[in-house]
Parts: C-alpha cells; structure tokens; sequence
C-alpha cells in the first residue's frame, strides 16, 4: 500500500539490535515476489544487521550469527520442521493476507512458529470475509477473537449480512487497540502525497468481440439455468464471467490463439491511444492484468504498434529476473511494465509510473488497489493517473456499478470479493447480461 510498513519494521529491528534484544534472531515470512524487495531495503536502511535469506536448493538455516531471516510463505509451508523447532526473537508476516484462511497448510505452518514478538503487516486485512480478520489476529493472540465459528456467528454474518451497526461497534472496540491503520489521504500522515485520478475507461466492443460474446452468453445461460442452486452451478457462472472477461480482453485470450491482433479488441485499441500520449508525454505506464496468456499478447501488441518490447513481470520469473526487471523500470530504461496480478499486485516500489492501468478489472477493490499502490505511495512525486478498462454495455460494466453500490459495506470492515457473482439468480444474471 505504500504507507511505510517495511521501514518501520525495519526501524524496529534496529531498536532491537541496539537495545540487545536481538539474542534470538528474527524471522521475516514474504510473499516470494518481495524476497528481494526486503533484502535491498534492509541494505540500504539498516547494513549494519546480519541478513540472511531462507531460499533455493541449497537453503539452511545453519548459518551463526545472523540478526534477520528472510524467506517466503511457501518455503515456510514446506520446511514447516526447520521454522516451528526453532524460536525466534521476532516473527513479522508481510502481506498477512496471505494467511486469511485458518484451514490450509500454509497458514497452520505460519502460526506453528514460535517468537517471542509477532506482527502481522498488510494494508488489506479483509478480501473476501471478516474471517480473514479473524485469522490474522489469531496469529497474534490465539483465543482473543474467540473460536472462528463464535466469531462467524456473533460478529461476521450479523455485519456482512444485516450490517449490524451493534456488531460492528463491538468488532471495532475488540480490534482498535492493536490495529494502527494509516492513510496516504490523511494530510496529518503526509501532506505532500500527490493526487490520485481514478478515470474510467469504457471500452466499445468490436464486432467480432460482440458476436462472440452474445453466443458465448446463449449458449452458458442455457445451461446454467438448467442447473438446481449448487456448488456446480456457481462454478459454471464463474466460468462464464471468466470466459466473458476474456472476450472482453481480447477474442483471441478467450480462443486460446496466439493472434496479437490490436484492431480485434476495443481495449487493446484504446489501450495503444493511451500508451502513444504516455509515452509522447515522456511518462511511464504499468499495465495489471490478471492472466499471463494476456499479458504475452500485451507484449507483441506494444512491440507491433509502438516498437520497443516493454517488461513483463510475472510468476515464472526468478528472483534475479524480476529484481533486475524493477530496476529497469524504476531506473527509466523502460517506459511500461505488464504485471500478472497475482505475482506484482502487492508490495512492489513502482513509483516511477504516474499511470496505472487495469486491463482487465478483478472484481475485488481491496486487490484492485493494492495493485494501484505500487505506484501511488509514499515516495511517489507525480500525480498517479488509474485507467480501469471496462467494455461498455457488457457485464463488466453492469458488475462496476453493483460493486460501487457495495461499496458502503467495504468502508464499513469489509472488502467485497467475488464469491457473491456466483450466488445470482437466473434473472438476476440474465439482466447482468441484457
């Protein structure tokens, strides 16, 4: 979110180091993405601690001496052994969004680990449900939010469901006093944040795209409403949005065909108009998207109409790779870098781009604006232009309007994830899709 949360870990360690109070060393648990993120940053603000990093074939955690361990959630997974024998001065879990669910491995390896100081940091506690909440305080105080089923009963289904003023007062007593929740827009944090612009940008269909949609529609809609309310009825609505959000991409994304074909698509057409005046501007662009088969038609679109090969960050890079890939980017030797949602949504410094575009929007604002804060953050000097690509007159348009009437739950505690499309009506999807 770009709100300071890895300089104030960091200061923290400090502290620690100089109050002797690192005996024990402390244990950093990141999203892969970050791992080198983390390390630069514990270089340049804090050299004199002993940093190691928990990663590669040959990892181990025999080494003496060493003030922070670094290493990432899937390794924690894995290695499960190596962490929850040891015990550790500090544990900080970044991106603690990541341990939102209190059922998977991932998350029982996470809170297996014992230290004697532990600190969630994320700037999104709540994705999808108030049980997230749940499971990153139980990291830190296991019992304080009661069981998770009391805590579903009592307090999440009366706010998400009735928006229970009377619950939420109580959730809010029991949390505030471990939760610090700091604003780039509260001027008292820092008044010299640029402004954000949030434009949307309705997109027009082609003909070939509109043709391919309206089939696509017919033909799922006959099946789906042919299905009783089930678990594979709201798997095959979301295989419809998902086939929708493609077409509405590029017809080629949808068909599975390697055809970069700008005049196909009225997104990537609009999208070339806004790079050219980017680019003539001597500005710079990140482009989020959440598939990777759209981001390599993203790069041989831009490489055909615009001529230069624009970075293209995603989860199939190494480590070495993707650091070297930001560099560029933040260093100016390219002007536009493509992110897969998932592997540069959260904690990446892009603040070299003043525009962010959404090509393909995730129905969730909490993960939407995590993606937008890798350039508008703390260190940013430029106003921070956010083009959100939508297909006028199609779902993706009708879906932005439900979730803007959503968003009073969302300010209340909640971020609205996407679980609730796949609850429709038959009539309520057939008039998403009019």
């Amino acid at each position: 979110m770009g709100l300071g949360k890895t300089i104030q870990i960091i200061s923290l360690l400090l502290i620690f180091k100089q109050q002797q109070m690192l005996t024990k060393p402390a244990l950093i648990v990141v999203p892969t993405s970050l791992l080198n993120n983390w390390q630069r940053e514990l270089a340049k603000f804090a050299p004199m601690l002993n940093v190691a990093l928990y990663h590669g074939q040959k990892r181990s955690l025999d080494q003496v001496r060493v003030d922070v361990w670094l290493t990432s959630f899937g390794l924690v997974r894995r290695d499960v052994d190596q962490f929850e024998t040891r015990d550790w001065g500090l544990l900080a879990v970044d991106e603690a969004q990541n341990i939102k669910n209190p059922f998977v491995a991932q998350t029982k390896a996470v809170k297996k680990i014992k230290a004697n100081y532990k600190i969630a940091l994320t700037g999104t506690p709540v994705e999808n449900h108030l049980s997230d909440y749940w499971s990153i305080l139980d990291l830190l105080m296991p019992g304080y939010m009661m069981n998770i089923g009391d805590f579903r009963d009592q307090i999440a289904r009366p706010i998400e469901l009735d928006r229970n003023h009377q619950a939420l007062a109580y959730f809010k007593k029991l949390t505030e006093p471990f939760i610090m929740r700091r604003l780039k827009t509260d001027k008292s944090i820092i008044d010299d944040l640029p402004e954000k612009i949030v434009i949307d940008q309705y997109c027009t269909l082609t003909t070939d795209q509109a043709s391919l949609y309206q089939a696509t529609v017919d033909q799922m809609m006959k099946v789906i409403e042919g299905m009783d309310d089930s678990i594979e009825r709201s798997g095959m609505v979301f295989k419809l949005m998902t086939g929708l959000k493609q077409i509405c991409n590029h017809p080629n994304h949808f068909l599975k065909t390697f055809s970069p074909q700008v005049a196909a698509s009225g997104k990537s057409i609009r999208l070339m108009e806004i790079l050219t005046e980017i680019i003539e501007d001597h500005h710079q662009a990140v482009i989020f998207t959440q598939y990777t088969q759209m981001g390599d038609l993203l790069v041989e679109m831009i490489k055909q109409t615009l001529k230069f090969e624009p970075l293209f960050f995603h989860g199939g890079l190494t480590l070495k790779k993707r650091a070297v890939m930001v560099d560029e980017f933040n260093n100016h030797f390219c002007p536009v870098m493509i992110l897969s949602l998932k592997a540069g949504g959260t904690g990446l410094n892009l603040t070299a781009a003043s525009h962010v575009i959404h090509y393909d929007l995730w129905w969730n604002p909490a993960v939407e604006n995590q993606a937008t804060d890798r350039a508008f953050r703390i260190g940013q000097t430029k106003n921070v232009n956010v083009h959100r690509f939508i297909s006028a007159n199609t779902f993706e348009e009708k879906i932005n309007q439900m979730i803007n009437n959503k968003r009073e739950l969302a300010d209340l505690t909640v971020g609205s994830g996407e679980k609730w499309i796949g609850e429709l009506s038959n009539r309520e999807l057939r008039e998403l899709f009019k």
